[in-house]
C-alpha cells in the first residue's frame, strides 16, 4: 500500500502528505526558494507519497508526477484545511475565546485541545489550588 511504502521510507503517508501539503503552500508564497529545496530534498529522499501499479508494486513519483496526480489539490489547500480546524473545534470543544482561531494557541486555545485535556487541567488547576491552600493553612498555623 501506499501507507507501507512511506513506512519503508520511515515515514508515514500522513507525514509524506503533510510534506507535500507544505511544499505546495510555499510555491505560491515568498519562500519560493524554500520551496525548491524542499521540493529537491522531498525528491531525493522519496518522501512524497508514492503510487501502487495494477499489480500492487510500489514506485517512488516525482513532485511533478505527485501534482499530476492530485491536481484538485490547490496550493492553499493546507492553508483551507488550517482555517476549517478552528470552527469545526469549537463545535466539539469550545476555546474560552469564541471565533479566535491560532495554531499557536496553548491550554483552552490550543488547536490540540480536547474536552478530556480541558477537564484535566481544570483538575490540575484545583488540585493546585488544594495544594497552596492547605500550605497557607500550615504556614498560618505555625505562625500563631
Amino acid at each position: 500500500t501506499a501507507d507501507s511504502m512511506a513506512k519503508n521510507r520511515n515515514i508515514s503517508l500522513l507525514e509524506s502528505e503533510l510534506y507535500y501539503l507544505i511544499s505546495r503552500f510555499l510555491t505560491t508564497g515568498p519562500c519560493r526558494r524554500t520551496a525548491e529545496v524542499l521540493v529537491s530534498e522531498l525528491e531525493e529522499y522519496q518522501l512524497l507519497p508514492g503510487r501502487l501499479d495494477w499489480l500492487g508494486d510500489e514506485h517512488p513519483r516525482t513532485y511533478e508526477d505527485v501534482i499530476a496526480a492530485n491536481r484538485h489539490i490547490a496550493p492553499d489547500h493546507l492553508l483551507r484545511i488550517c482555517k476549517q480546524i478552528g470552527p469545526i473545534l469549537d463545535k466539539e470543544v469550545p476555546s474560552c475565546v469564541p471565533g479566535v482561531h491560532s495554531l499557536l494557541g496553548s491550554g483552552k486555545q490550543s488547536m490540540l485541545r480536547t474536552a478530556k485535556g480541558i477537564v484535566f487541567i481544570v483538575f490540575l488547576l484545583i488540585e493546585n489550588y488544594n495544594e497552596s491552600f492547605q500550605s497557607f493553612l500550615i504556614i498560618y498555623e505555625k505562625q500563631q
